[in-house]
């Protein structure tokens, strides 16, 4: 007798967290249609809980981040847009039941403009930007490190509130990703996705 859980009916209303049962294996259809607060992302059909609301750090650095981004990409191809924004990453079929990974990450660049629909993007960003939380690291720097890369994001930066660092992903032509050094206080980043771009890590992690 097969033991095996499939995911639920995609139409089927959720409306509380506690409802879902994280054995099973959920596609964005099902995302679509849950109506609880909480904020959820799917990796490969398993649910993952976000963090509780951003720390005042968190959104400090979210919002020295942005800013200088979105100066730089005034008046350029580039949209630009921040959490909660979804993601898909379809593997095969674009239809709702056939994906299974759905981020939210924190900044993220979009340069192909097809991709950009009313539900947010359908496919790899081309700079993906993820700011470190306590409690997430293991996810941001495994679970998503592995969905970035497989799916083609160019460029995927980790960013530490807490040791005020960057590190910076960048996909090479084999689609692997070749880590960066750490970028640290009094040093400026670079970005291949955006040439041109340059960012003071002091301005990013001040107060």
């Amino acid at each position: 007798m097969s033991t095996t859980k499939t995911y639920p009916p995609p139409n089927e209303k959720v409306y509380a967290f506690n409802e879902l049962d994280e054995s099973l294996t959920y596609s964005y259809a099902n995302y679509l249609n849950w109506l609880f607060d909480e904020r959820l992302e799917l990796i490969k059909g398993k649910i993952y809980k976000m963090s509780p609301a951003p720390s005042r750090v968190h959104q400090k650095v979210l919002t020295n981040l942005f800013r200088p981004i979105a100066n730089f990409l005034d008046g350029k191809p580039c949209d630009l847009y921040v959490a909660p924004f979804d993601v898909r990453f379809p593997s095969k079929s674009k239809e709702d039941k056939d994906i299974y990974t759905v981020l939210q990450p924190d900044i993220c660049v979009i340069c192909d403009k097809s991709k950009l629909d009313d539900r947010g993007c359908l496919g790899a960003p081309d700079l993906v930007v993820e700011i470190l939380s306590p409690g997430n690291n293991k996810k941001e720097l495994l679970h998503k490190y592995k969905v970035y890369e497989e799916f083609g994001v160019k460029e995927y930066w980790v960013v530490s509130q807490s040791d005020q660092y960057i590190l910076i992903y960048t996909l090479d032509d084999e689609g692997k990703y070749q880590p960066s050094k750490l970028f640290t206080l009094s040093e400026e980043v670079n970005s291949s996705v955006l040439p041109g771009f340059v960012l003071k890590l002091d301005d990013v992690f001040e107060d």
